[in-house]
């Protein structure tokens, strides 16, 4: 693709601006043919830019919508925030995919308001790809943008699921599983057990069962489903374990003792080297499936290599084609009763 261009709400997450525009430079000289929209305040994006920046444009909004503040009101009171304005430029055609660490619900609501579902999707779902012990890669969805989901959720979840694993990893034939809280069939609540047989009886997807919270990361799957709220919980804590897990090989290094600094170090560059690709920062931004655009959802608390990351997500999903493809297949995969 000869051209490529991502708004990115610069006002939203954690840090808002101190974040966004320092990742956005480093996509820009990663990517020559990156055009990036960074939309907020002027007052705090531009000083942060340097003097004959080149690439970037900066489109000026009047508010942020607060991480706290309910979706419905969000949404309703959304008009000239950086969030609405950086997802109306992908209406617009003025940029092919929108990044941003704002607020799950309202970034939800409002993308399914100005840019839509896919015929056949009830409700998009955040999605990830995330590493493996086995160096393997799991395409995890929802991760949390639907607490509450219904068997045929869980179905059309699986389908896309299947779809990407097919685009973004090259497997042939995916492995989807369902996550729940045992392998034997009679485990879980009813809308998860009625997916399953729904899974079962489809053909075109290998359904290999149930997985439990304990799986996420040996690479028994290659298509994980569960509802938001499960999803987001789970991935938070394997997220939050990993850090422990990586950081306490730091804290070792910095032993007064000679000897234990010496160790420490061995052991940091053991782990690093058998474990880095576990680093949450590596895979930090969740695809919004479902849409007829792109939209990446970045960690509210990310860093610069994070928020990077997000952004060579939205790269990647433009490269791919994800929204029309996903469609594509989805004509064909869905009952005819749901395309109707």
């Amino acid at each position: 693709m000869d051209n490529l261009t991502v708004a990115l709400d610069a006002m939203s997450g954690d840090y808002g601006p101190r974040v966004v525009v320092p990742a956005a430079l480093q996509a820009l000289d990663s990517y020559p043919n990156l055009h990036i929209i960074l939309v907020g305040d002027p007052a705090r994006i531009v000083p942060l830019l340097p003097k004959n920046y080149s690439r970037i444009s900066v489109v000026e909004s009047t508010a942020v919508i607060a991480n706290d503040m309910r979706p419905s009101l969000a949404i309703r009171h959304s008009q000239g925030s950086s969030m609405r304005v950086a997802l109306d430029l992908v209406k617009q055609h003025k940029a092919q995919a929108c990044v941003s660490a704002g607020n799950t619900g309202a970034l939800m609501g409002l993308s399914k308001l100005l840019l839509h579902s896919i015929d056949g999707i009830e409700r998009p779902a955040l999605v990830a790809i995330l590493p493996a012990l086995n160096h393997r890669h799991t395409v995890v969805l929802d991760l949390g943008a639907n607490a509450e989901c219904n068997s045929d959720m869980l179905v059309q979840f699986a389908l896309m699921g299947d779809i990407l694993a097919r685009t973004m990893l090259n497997i042939d034939n995916p492995r989807v599983a369902l996550l729940n809280i045992g392998e034997e069939d009679i485990k879980g609540v009813d809308r998860i057990r009625v997916a399953a047989s729904i899974l079962k009886a489809d053909n075109n997807i290998n359904f290999i069962g149930y997985l439990e919270g304990n799986d996420i990361l040996t690479g028994k799957a290659d298509v994980l489903v569960c509802d938001g709220f499960v999803g987001n919980v789970t991935l938070k804590t394997v997220e939050g374990l990993i850090q422990i897990f990586l950081s306490s090989t730091q804290l070792m290094a910095k032993r007064r003792s000679i000897l234990m600094k010496l160790i420490g170090h061995w052991i940091q560059k053991k782990m690093t080297k058998n474990f880095g690709h576990l680093d949450p920062s590596h895979y930090n931004g969740a695809c919004l499936l479902g849409l007829q655009s792109i939209v990446i959802k970045s960690h509210g608390s990310a860093n610069q290599k994070s928020f990077f990351a997000a952004i060579e997500q939205a790269i990647l999903a433009i490269k791919n084609n994800i929204p029309e493809r996903i469609a594509k297949s989805l004509s064909s995969a869905l009952p005819k009763s749901e395309n109707n």
